[in-house]
């Protein structure tokens, strides 16, 4: 329990930061789910292309590890070029 104002101020804190982290990592997890689910090329490399970003923006912010960010990534370009190549 916090003894102090500054204390308390602290655990509100990172309980805003926690959820905000939370609901990024989900936003996350939402587009690599729609870039795997892509009937087609195109659409699978629009997808791609807003996950990527999303990708390096996290990591930018430490929301993820960069080395996680750079193998999903590769993944998720070889998905779409296996998909491309299908076609």
């Amino acid at each position: 329990m916090a003894n102090t104002p500054s204390a308390e101020k602290r655990i509100r804190q990172a309980d805003k930061r926690n959820e905000h982290n939370r609901m990024q990592r989900s936003r996350l997890k939402t587009a690599l789910k729609r870039v795997l689910k892509a009937e087609d090329a195109a659409t699978a490399q629009a997808a791609f292309a807003e996950t990527s970003g999303l990708l390096d923006r996290f990591a930018s912010r430490h929301l993820i590890h960069r080395n996680k960010a750079a193998r999903k990534k590769s993944q998720l370009a070889r998905f779409v070029a296996s998909l491309s190549a299908k076609a």
